[in-house]
């Protein structure tokens, strides 16, 4: 009798660590080696150098600071997710939750944002969650920085907002339970759908808005008025 082979475990996920502060780098990098299915793969010292390391390693999550001389981490940011088929996912990293750059990281690109001084189980959870790009990453605060945010930002982008008229009804309803940080399980319940429907409907929602994730899904949300910040 012949039996089949168990299935090779998934590729580790491959992070570049870009700060400019030599402890944040190692410290991560110590953090995240520990982890299974977790290899940090290179770091670098300003957002220039970050752009040099991820064309040469290919890393599938950047762990970003926001200040670093050279190139700041917004800039790099957008150099690194505005290419046609850019893959790789940008997490950046912030020392307070209600920072004005991490929003314009937001708009650029990123994924999500992450306080530096995360524990190891929330560190390694938020690089597992921008890689695979299913949920918004804590949507608790990071949908608080979007709606505080979107509160001071001039009306609805005209050529943003027409984009929504392609979208069909659910579809509409689907991205603003996405902005309002529900999981495709979470969201199935509210619709009363399966869950695979909802990955479905925002799979098209990315597509047709040509959004890279959920976040950026999020962010065109609140500021093409889908859905308005709490008392607007």
């Amino acid at each position: 009798m012949t039996t089949t082979p168990p299935p090779a475990p998934p590729p580790p996920i491959r992070v570049l660590i870009a700060d400019d502060q030599v402890m944040v780098r190692q410290g991560f990098t110590v953090l995240l080696n520990a982890e299974d299915g977790i290899e940090v793969v290179g770091q670098a010292v300003d957002g220039l150098d970050a752009l040099a390391k991820v064309a040469e390693l290919a890393p599938d999550v950047v762990l970003m600071d926001i200040r670093m001389p050279e190139l700041g981490g917004i800039e790099a940011t957008r150099r690194l997710t505005a290419p046609a088929g850019s893959a790789v996912k940008v997490l950046v990293l912030t020392t307070f939750d209600l920072d004005e750059y991490v929003y314009e990281a937001l708009r650029a690109g990123a994924s999500g944002f992450l306080l530096k001084d995360a524990s190891a189980e929330e560190l390694a959870q938020a690089v597992r969650v921008v890689a695979a790009g299913d949920a918004l990453l804590a949507p608790n605060i990071t949908k608080r920085l979007i709606a505080e945010f979107s509160r001071v930002t001039a009306a609805p982008r005209a050529p943003r907002r027409d984009r929504v008229g392609d979208l069909t009804e659910r579809e509409t309803e689907v991205l603003s339970l996405i902005a309002q940080g529900l999981s495709n399980a979470e969201i199935a319940a509210r619709l009363v759908v399966a869950e695979q429907t909802v990955k479905t409907h925002v799979g098209r929602i990315l597509v047709k808005l040509g959004l890279r994730d959920r976040t950026q899904a999020a962010v065109f949300a609140y500021e093409t008025g889908v859905v308005r910040p709490a008392g607007y």
